[in-house]
């Protein structure tokens, strides 16, 4: 280098062996960090500072791979929808859709990312354009459940098949709540028990409308 050429700024994403943090690998820093704080502390107290410095990174990445904090609490919400199922499944059965939210349930307990990421889908952030976000990957991942009865947006019942499929869902993250607060026997409830109780009830939740109405 010569002498009047002035030293590389270092990279904000640097470790401390100088050399850069993959791009996909710091996103993961940044997504762990957030889904701990947004989960723990919720989406209004947690600031962009506290999720960089959690995951040793330089504040401006946050803007760079997610645009914004709203951004990036979208895309931990966006992980845990992915947790309960394929983001691009339409064609879900009931067994397979319960094996998605046992695979949410089995996990809510301790600080472990799947358990966090599905306390994050109960949590309200207290911000609006926050919450609209969680809200919407709910009511697509009902949707999902409801087409594995049969659902269609203009077919008949249609209505009361997606409510059946809300009461569903409700059941199935009231379970994941309830196992992260430690309440027995359903906290210490085995896959095997909490999987032929649950398949009982989404069953009943999701079969047709005109063979079991509410």
């Amino acid at each position: 280098m010569n002498a009047g050429t002035p030293a590389p700024m270092p990279d904000p994403g640097a470790t401390g062996s100088g050399r850069s943090r993959d791009a996909g690998n710091t996103r993961q820093l940044l997504l762990a960090a957030a889904r701990s704080r947004f989960a723990r502390d919720g989406y209004a107290a947690t600031t962009v500072r506290d999720i960089a410095a959690d995951a040793g990174v330089n504040v401006a990445l946050i803007n760079r791979y997610f645009t914004s904090k709203e951004g990036l609490f979208e895309a931990c919400l966006s992980r845990a929808a992915q947790d309960l199922g394929r983001a691009d499944a339409t064609d879900m059965t009931i067994d397979q859709v319960v094996a998605s939210v046992l695979r949410g349930a089995m996990n809510s307990r301790g600080d472990d990312g799947r358990a966090l990421q599905m306390l994050l889908l109960l949590r309200s952030s207290g911000d609006e354009g926050a919450d609209t976000i969680r809200r919407n990957i709910l009511q697509s991942f009902a949707e999902r459940m409801a087409v594995a009865a049969g659902w269609r947006p203009s077919g008949i019942d249609a209505e009361r098949l997606l409510l059946r499929a809300q009461i569903a869902l409700s059941a199935a993250l009231g379970i994941v709540q309830l196992r992260s607060t430690g309440l027995e026997p359903l906290a210490s409830a085995t896959e095997d028990e909490l999987g032929a109780q649950l398949r009982d009830v989404l069953t009943a939740l999701l079969s047709s409308p005109s063979d079991s109405r509410p």
